[in-house]
Formats: C-alpha cells, structure tokens, sequence
C-alpha cells in the first residue's frame, strides 16, 4: 500500500451486538482470562458476546488488492479478515448487519470516559512492555514506532486529575485483556501480532473518530494527547505495515491463519473496553 493513502480511509472500530457462533480456543488451555470453563486444545467453545456498533466509515482498498495477500504482504490478509468483521453499511466489504445506535446517539460521560482510558492505558502498557523485552526476537522490531500511546494517556489523565476528577483503577476488561496478551505473547505469538495490528491501527483511524465525538460531547471538543501522533501518522503506519510484512514473510502458511483466526478474539476484548465509555 502506498503510503500517500490517508489514514482517514484505513480502518474502523466495528463493534456490534451480535451473538458470536465460536471461537478456536487459545493454544494454553489453563488460562482463562474471560472467566470461563477450560476447553481442550483445537476444540471449539461457544462465546456469547455483546459488542457496540462503533461506525467509523473509513476503508482503505490498495489498488491492487489480492485476496490471499500475495501481492501487498500479509498485513491486506489481516485487513481483509478485519473487514469482514465490519457492518455491510460501514464497508463494502462488511458482512454483518448492523442492529445498534449510531456513534452520534451516544450519551457518554466523564466517569466512563475516564474508565476507558484507564483500561486503554493498560492495553497500550502491556504491548509496550512486551515488545520491549521481546520474548521473541522480532518482537523488538515493534519498538519506537510512534504509534505508541502510553506516554500520551498518561499525560490525559492528569489532566483529568488536574480538573478535579478521580482516576479510577483499571477495571476488568482491560485486566482482562492485558492478562490475554501476556499469555498470547509468551505462548502464541502469531495470535499476539493479530492483536498488536488491530489494537494500534483501529487506534490510528477509528478510534479517533470516537475520540472527537466524544470531545464534542463532553469535553468541549478538547484534543486529548491520546489522539495525538508525533509526525506524520501515514508514514508510521506504513512504517509498520512493512515490519508486519517483512516479520510474517518467514511464517507458515498454518502460522498465518493462527494470526488471522485471532481477529474476531480482538475485537471482542476492544469491544468490551469501548463499552466502558456508555457505563
């Protein structure tokens, strides 16, 4: 993909309330982040999940798109099972119905705000902290992207002490979720960049969507460091992409669908931190 494309056009949080058929079970059958029963590996399990529509219509097509990622590296195999994901009014390329509010009927509010940002800290601390000590080698290769956002939440949150409100613990979504990504990272690391991808370029396009409704809302339309990048943020997304790519070339063709199956897993524990806005 060239990287003059507009982040604008890239990619959405979609996020809707749908009762999901199943999910395969992570390769550690002992952990259980979600609080549920213990299911052997290559089993399937059933997962009843409520997610929030979160339209942010923003879909970037590479011109020469090829359906197994042949042509563009594996990060279009990525986009292209994220896509699926999306609502049909959202994508062209989405295949679900949308049966949730708009982002514009929302009714947000500080304390839930503030929850998710909390929550997102922990996500971005943990992703952060396991690319820095790289478990595996070519995890190193995801530091000092730009595309990191701890620093920047931390900043917002004082902030938000510093107009008198408390900052609340992390709640168990984003416990949850960090928990997750540290057993993905030691155990499955394959599953753990399908979750590194969707959580910063959700972020980048998205995720500032929300963060200007929400602004408007609630905030009077102030800019939050948090939705805020050093440079040019094309150019450090595609600075990633090609990492992703150059990372996935020595993987295997099992190992890539791992990745890919990871997908659906993302947007759930995204969506579950995303709700903690409407709580």
């Amino acid at each position: 993909m060239a990287s003059t494309t507009p982040i604008s056009q890239f990619y959405s949080i979609s996020l809707r309330i749908h009762q999901r058929p199943s999910l395969f079970a992570p390769k550690n059958p002992n952990f259980q982040s979600w609080g549920g029963p213990k299911f052997p590996v290559g089993r399937k399990f059933p997962l009843r999940t409520t997610r929030l529509v979160v339209s942010a219509t923003t879909t970037e097509m590479p011109k020469k798109y090829s359906k197994g990622g042949e042509k563009n590296g594996f990060v279009d195999e990525m986009r292209a099972v994220a896509m699926k994901l999306h609502t049909k009014d959202q994508s062209k390329e989405g295949e679900k119905e949308s049966d949730a509010p708009p982002m514009a009927k929302w009714e947000p509010s500080i304390e839930g705000y503030l929850r998710f940002l909390v929550d997102s800290k922990l996500v971005f601390d943990t992703l952060e902290s396991i690319v820095k000590k790289a478990a595996y080698p070519w995890y190193a290769e995801f530091r000092n992207t730009g595309l990191e956002r701890s620093e920047q939440l931390a900043k917002d949150l004082e902030w938000f002490k510093q107009q008198g409100h408390a900052i609340p613990e992390p709640s168990n979504p984003g416990v949850s979720y960090a928990c997750y990504l540290e057993e993905l990272a030691k155990n499955d690391p394959q599953a753990f960049i399908c979750h590194f991808y969707n959580t910063y370029f959700a972020h980048s396009a998205g995720g500032r969507m929300i963060g200007k409704k929400v602004a408007e809302k609630i905030l009077n339309k102030k800019e939050l460091e948090f939705y805020k990048w050093d440079g040019n943020l094309s150019q450090l997304l595609q600075n990633v992409r090609d990492k992703l790519n150059q990372v996935a070339s020595s993987w295997s063709r099992e190992e890539k669908d791992r990745c890919l199956e990871e997908t659906e897993k993302s947007f759930i524990y995204s969506g579950k931190i995303l709700r903690l806005i409407l709580s």
